[in-house]
């Protein structure tokens, strides 16, 4: 937007609005690698002047509403968390789930192994058990619902949801859990992920599956663990040797349409199902299942992975009934630097312009160097370093406490004008403005935003990223 249209702009939001003296309070909170949640300085608070350009003019349009901000349970975590004292493993919950701390109030867990399990396993191994007889989540009581109540206790009305990283085996094409071979799994013939159904697709296999996804609802209910939201796969267009299943975009609507939906609709009527969490750019494949009378029905919203970053607005605004989400950040490589939190930044840019309501963090605790059990790095927010048992805070962490701590379920994003390619900002339901800014550059930065009738301008450190709190 040039300098002139940006006046005109200005003048427009400005003028329908009483300029009236108002008391204003601004706090700031800023964070670098060197110095990590420090107050900001002083910002300067001026009358807004029709004359004058800002870097970025918040506007009282408001857009969708934030739901809220959170990680993922695994086993992996638990077990890092085991090597602290109790007194360290709650300050890290407190830290990860209280208000005080990242508050992260809507998290995701796995229904049996994901690639952060000890290693693979289902609720039901046992071949051909299409009654479920042997249906079991006596495995996860020594990992993911100890790690699940550690985090309710500190937060009693934190929202859970759950998706499969893969169906028992024998319910598969393959027989495995994955789909690509590797030495450390038992796959023996390759099935390459999006194209193909790797679950068979005949009435009993499909049925027992949608069983298999209500009777984990139940039982984690019956746990004191009440899951609120149900994706049916975790990435179906994955192609990899860790847990992951196939599914082709129409054989995913028959079996949400006449399956699972129809099924979690009797059983639990008040288990939301959103369609996903969907790995793909591929736009008509999810339009497929959306478009699907039966499938359609039962669908509350879709969720949307790596590659799925790039479809999530279109889709937005093509199904405004739908709401959308990020169901996981992109996961880095065990390196827990800086420059991994501001490649973090840029993806809750991307899902929250997106017109994500809730984003989603992977991993929030594991050890040394983020390793799964296939083999693999990632980053984490916090990591426990089993050589000397203490909690190591990342960067990332301190990114998502600026967003978890300060805009609360409830809040809205707000449209902003101007060069905003670093910024977002919302609105409370206390009323308050929150507004992120990242300085993602290796000098300092001054920024002036505009709001209502007043200018607030404050000069950023390098690389940090800076939350300011506007109460009027």
């Amino acid at each position: 937007m040039n300098r002139n249209m940006l006046k005109f702009v200005a003048l427009i939001c400005v003028a329908v609005l009483p300029i009236v003296a108002s008391a204003v309070t601004v706090e700031w909170t800023s964070s670098t690698d060197a110095h990590r949640w420090q107050h900001g300085g002083k910002v300067e608070v001026a009358q807004f002047n029709n004359d004058e350009v800002y870097d970025i003019m918040i506007t009282r349009y408001k857009q969708q509403m934030m739901m809220g901000w959170g990680g993922c349970f695994g086993e992996l975590g638990w077990d890092a968390l085991q090597l602290l004292d109790k007194r360290d493993r709650d300050k890290v919950m407190r830290d990860l789930f209280g208000k005080d701390g990242a508050a992260l109030g809507y998290n995701r867990t796995p229904i049996g192994a994901n690639d952060f399990a000890r290693d693979w396993y289902s609720l039901d191994d046992v071949t051909g058990d299409y009654a479920l007889e042997h249906f079991s989540i006596e495995r996860d009581k020594s990992g993911l619902i100890p790690y699940i109540k550690s985090a309710l206790k500190v937060n009693p009305h934190m929202k859970l949801w759950a998706c499969p990283w893969s169906p028992p085996e024998w319910m598969k094409t393959n027989g495995s859990y994955a789909n690509k071979k590797a030495p450390n799994n038992n796959v023996v013939y390759e099935v390459p992920g999006g194209d193909h159904d790797q679950v068979f697709q005949f009435h009993k296999n499909l049925d027992a599956l949608a069983r298999y996804l209500c009777r984990y609802v139940t039982a984690y209910k019956a746990e004191g663990v009440n899951i609120g939201m149900i994706m049916f796969q975790n990435e179906p267009y994955t192609f990899n040797i860790w847990p992951n299943t196939s599914w082709k975009p129409s054989s995913i609507a028959t079996f949400i349409g006449r399956y699972l939906g129809p099924r979690l609709e009797v059983e639990h009527p008040n288990v939301q199902l959103w369609h996903g969490t969907l790995n793909t750019d591929r736009i008509t494949d999810v339009q497929l299942v959306m478009n699907d009378v039966e499938a359609s029905r039962y669908l509350d919203g879709m969720g949307f992975q790596w590659e799925g970053k790039d479809i999530c607005y279109p889709l937005h605004l093509q199904y405004p009934g739908k709401p959308v989400m990020c169901t996981e950040n992109e996961c880095g490589d065990g390196k827990f630097n800086w420059a991994g939190a501001e490649h973090t930044w840029w993806l809750i840019k991307a899902y929250i312009e997106g017109g994500c309501g809730i984003y989603t963090y992977f991993n929030m605790v594991l050890k040394d160097a983020g390793t799964s059990s296939w083999g693999w790095n990632q980053n984490t927010l916090i990591r426990v370093l089993s050589a000397t048992r203490k909690a190591e805070y990342t960067p990332e962490f301190y990114l998502m406490k600026h967003f978890g701590h300060f805009v609360e379920e409830g809040s809205y994003k707000l449209k902003v004008m101007g060069n905003d390619w670093d910024s977002l900002a919302f609105v409370r339901p206390d009323g308050k403005i929150v507004v992120f800014v990242a300085n993602c550059e290796d000098s300092a930065r001054e920024k002036s935003v505009a709001w209502r009738d007043k200018v607030y301008r404050f000069k950023m450190q390098p690389r940090s990223f800076n939350t300011i709190i506007i109460s009027e």
